[in-house]
């Protein structure tokens, strides 16, 4: 790519072309007693996932923290890259996201200069191998966790091809996310559709007043035993790919099998230590090869229902704010690593619904959560065709001419 100039952080800030800035360490920072329900959200690596940023689930801050920070502001557009403990995680900042600042895990990148560093085609690149090599080669400079810090950030290289080279391979790029961003609206709207109709069949319908109550391990098993050997690779889910809202797992590895939860698809995964369960790390199993088992944490507590309760009713239960609010408030243990017992989730207090109704659930949210599975395969191929993509795209091979609009 002859054309294509590199240059270092240092000089396009030194040009006033890009902005590159972490959030406030020290003093500045936001102490324990300024963290509130609803602010200024405060971005971790934990809030940034597939290219998104999880406004909603992210920490908030009070205006006195807000005005004690003077540094990590984020702005809409700014391209995000994690840096401290999980580092390379990449997000762009939408249009319209609410107020942010950045926690000293992470930076934002700003492009100062569009006409110069196109916004979209910086995203690309710092997704990029030639990117994340950089990072890697550097991750291990200190003896600490992973860390690129802002000073090493400033010695990366950046390969700046000529503007409109940079807004084709954005375009191109961009088409695929817009598609893969697409998929993830429809699965949520679809997740909040079926949880809704749990909700008014089964916690808010004034019929359930008359069902019988009865314990969840009267009706659901509460981790049942799977074998699984520990001879081959096997399916693993790791926490941090337990998904806080929706059914799906947002990655899965293969590893030999240790200790820790066994499950099946249709198999509802629970997240049972602080702060996992609060934020809500949650997913329906339906990932695996047909008659295929997997396994994860041990700080998981599987959940299968008995017929005629379909599978999805674990998941939608145990999504519902009043099963969750039970389940934190029956954690214990040392400070920073309570859990709640699966004992506990067992005496869980429940209506069972009489069976025509539990069916006719299932016969409704089924076709839900198969979309759902699906939205989320065809992402995955979209990711795997964007990655292939990109490095032909930077080296200057030819590529396909779709671009937004003409994914379909």
């Amino acid at each position: 790519m002859s054309e294509a100039r590199v240059a270092t952080v240092a000089e396009l800030q030194a040009e006033g072309i890009l902005l590159v800035e972490d959030g406030n360490h020290g003093e500045c920072r936001p102490r324990p007693d300024e963290f509130v329900p609803a602010g200024v959200a405060f971005i971790r690596a934990a809030d940034m996932d597939a290219g998104r940023v999880d406004f909603d689930a992210a920490s908030h801050i009070n205006d006195r923290a807000r005005r004690r920070i003077t540094k990590g502001i984020g702005a809409p557009g700014d391209v995000l890259l994690s840096h401290k403990g999980t580092v390379g995680k990449v997000a762009i900042v939408p249009g319209d996201a609410p107020p942010f600042v950045c926690s000293p895990q992470t930076t934002f990148w700003r492009t100062l200069r569009p006409e110069v560093l196109d916004r979209g085609y910086l995203y690309a690149y710092l997704r990029s191998r030639p990117f994340h090599d950089q990072l890697a080669a550097r991750a291990g400079e200190t003896d600490m966790a992973p860390y690129v810090s802002l000073t090493s950030q400033r010695g990366l290289a950046v390969m700046v091809p000529p503007i409109g080279r940079q807004r084709r391979i954005a375009g191109i790029l961009g088409a695929l996310d817009d598609k893969i961003e697409l998929n993830h609206r429809l699965a949520e709207r679809l997740d909040g559709a079926a949880r809704a109709i749990f909700h008014g069949w089964f916690i808010a319908n004034p019929a359930a007043a008359a069902w019988p109550v009865t314990s969840l391990a009267d009706v659901f098993d509460v981790n049942p035993s799977r074998p699984l050997p520990r001879t081959a690779p096997a399916p693993y889910l790791d926490m941090a790919n337990m998904p806080t809202s929706g059914p799906s797992a947002l990655g899965v590895a293969m590893r030999i099998p240790g200790s820790g939860a066994r499950f099946e698809n249709g198999d509802t995964l629970l997240a049972r230590i602080t702060p996992c369960l609060e934020n809500g790390k949650t997913a329906l199993v339906d990932f695996l090869p047909p008659g295929e088992r997997g396994w994860g944490s041990t700080e998981y507590i599987v959940l299968r229902p008995h017929q005629p309760l379909p599978e999805p009713f674990a998941y939608c239960l145990a999504r519902q704010p009043e099963f969750v609010a039970y389940a934190v408030a029956r954690m214990n243990g040392s400070s920073g690593r309570q859990r709640v017992s699966a004992a506990a989730i067992r005496e869980f207090e429940i209506r069972t619904p009489p069976p025509e109704l539990a069916t006719r659930f299932g016969n409704v949210v089924r076709p839900m959560f198969d979309r759902i599975a699906g939205a989320r395969r065809e992402s995955r191929t979209l990711v795997a065709l964007r990655d292939a993509l990109l490095p032909r795209l930077l080296s200057g091979e030819k590529s396909p001419s779709f671009g937004r609009g003409q994914v379909a």
